[in-house]
């Protein structure tokens, strides 16, 4: 049996911020519940007070509270 590889159905698009609010970054995905992992560079975020994901069927999310300069 051959597995289907997730492809970005929709990818990320480019999204403008202000500092000290909440920006929402979504992509959506070929396969639902594909897993997900965000990463900031090479390094992977983890859920915490600042950085929550949310992932519905095909749509994951990437929400990062009290935005700054450095979450570009």
């Amino acid at each position: 049996v051959l597995a289907v590889p997730v492809l970005f159905k929709k990818a990320l698009e480019n999204t403008e911020m202000e500092e000290g609010k909440s920006v929402s970054l979504r992509c959506e995905l070929t396969k639902a519940d594909a897993t997900v992992v965000w990463k900031k560079g090479e390094a992977a975020l983890q859920a915490s007070a600042k950085y929550e994901m949310k992932q519905k069927g095909t749509v994951a999310e990437l929400v990062i509270h009290n935005a700054e300069p450095e979450d570009t």
